[in-house]
């Protein structure tokens, strides 16, 4: 039985990529040469991360080193805003807080990452960690390094200390990073992760969907990036990208723009773009909301949820999951994506550790599918984080493109779940 349920899982990977191709702008541009690289790497990281406890060990140090300066973030938040804090850092609050544990950490991360591009350093992270990913996967050196940024950064995070790449970039390429953008968490809310599902598997699905998010974006939106595109901007004399630069964008005088002042204009972005992430959550859940509202009218059991249950139910049960389990992870499957990973999690958290109500195999997979940040409401995050970040052209071919942002997001989850599935029983 076992065996017929992994020969199932398999497929299911065989499917998923099928669907990505189905869905592709692009599909003769497919690189799948990169594509088969990376799932093997893929196949060896899950299987190193699910079968051996220093592979799991190293990605859980590489997360407490930025859940460390999220909580040195937290001493300026509490600052302002005690009764907005978590209890162990200080404040009063007795639950998560979207605003101070995804938005206002921004008002950090962002000066921080804009100072070590200010000096050279993020640069040459990028040009290095890009090289070397990009020699190996065959993707382009800021899309690699990207992906791996956000691994830990998050999705807005990530985009906001990119500005400079991103208004050097072309709009095609951007929405490759919007795509990918679906496919992450931030590190400041692993620790929450973890304490709700096992977190093993919290630890394991981070760096699986960075890969797979390579894998289906480069499916999706297959982009040829000439060498003389494939440049990592860097700050010039006033302060700009190189590109800036070459482009006569710099003072008159060519010299750096002071730190204090280039620290200030830091600032006001990331409190810019905080406001209009913020702007955008809102708007897309209640409107979410607002559809389950008038579905009820019609008849009480209907929701987005429950509709996209069904709809998700062949997917979960390409899983290699019995139809009763199937049919259970569809309707979680529905509820994350109209919701978020919090509400599933939240709901799970009493029994996912029970191996009685939750098989080894379904327990890995769903904390596995779960951990992203892949819904409705995080495109509009992504949306209104690009619109603070690009010019019009790049920001209007992102906002056409909200249902295949969505199905990366989705699609990229279902791959780890997947893939993580094939090793655990």
């Amino acid at each position: 039985m076992q065996l017929t349920y992994l020969l199932v899982n398999i497929l299911g990977i065989v499917v998923y990529l099928g669907i990505a191709l189905l869905f592709s702008n692009a599909k003769k541009s497919v690189n799948w040469r990169s594509v088969a690289i990376v799932l093997v790497i893929n196949l060896v990281l899950a299987w190193i991360l699910t079968s051996f406890e220093w592979g799991r060990d190293a990605v859980k140090a590489a997360a407490d080193g930025f859940n460390w300066l999220v909580q040195v973030a937290y001493q300026g938040i509490n600052f302002a805003l005690p009764n907005w804090v978590t209890p162990q850092f200080g404040g009063t609050a007795k639950t998560m807080n979207f605003v101070t544990s995804a938005l206002l950490p921004i008002l950090m991360i962002v000066p921080l990452f804009d100072t070590l591009t200010y000096i050279g350093v993020l640069p040459w992270i990028i040009k290095w960690v890009g090289r070397g990913l990009s020699f190996i996967t065959g993707a382009p050196k800021f899309e690699s390094f990207f992906a791996v940024e956000m691994m830990f950064l998050g999705n807005t995070e990530a985009l906001a200390v990119s500005s400079l790449q991103l208004k050097q970039m072309s709009a095609k390429r951007n929405l490759t990073l919007a795509m990918m953008s679906m496919s992450c968490v931030t590190a400041s809310i692993i620790g929450a992760y973890t304490q709700m599902v096992p977190g093993q598997y919290v630890l394991t699905a981070i760096p699986l969907n960075v890969l797979n998010a390579l894998i289906i974006t480069s499916i999706l939106n297959p982009v040829k990036v000439t060498p003389e595109e494939d440049t990592i901007a860097k700050m010039g004399g006033s302060g700009t990208s190189e590109a800036a630069v070459e482009a006569g964008d710099v003072q008159a005088n060519g010299k750096r723009e002071p730190y204090f002042s280039f620290l200030g204009d830091s600032i006001l972005g990331a409190g810019r773009l905080i406001l209009i992430i913020a702007a955008n959550v809102i708007a897309f859940v209640a409107l979410a909301a607002l559809i389950d509202k008038i579905l009820a009218l019609f008849n009480p059991w209907l929701s987005l949820e429950h509709i996209l249950g069904i709809v998700m139910f062949p997917f979960a049960w390409l899983m290699g999951l019995d139809v009763s389990h199937a049919f259970q992870f569809a309707q979680f499957m529905g509820m994350k994506l109209v919701t978020n990973e919090f509400v599933v999690m939240g709901k799970i958290a009493g029994t996912i550790h029970n191996l009685s109500i939750f098989p080894a195999h379904y327990q890995a997979q769903l904390t596995v599918f779960i951990t992203s940040f892949a819904n409705f409401s995080t495109t509009g995050m992504i949306i209104g984080a690009f619109k603070g970040l690009v010019d019009k052209e790049k920001n209007d071919l992102i906002s056409k493109n909200v249902l295949t942002m969505l199905l990366s997001g989705i699609l990229v989850s279902l791959m780890s779940a997947g893939i993580v599935g094939l090793f655990v029983w």
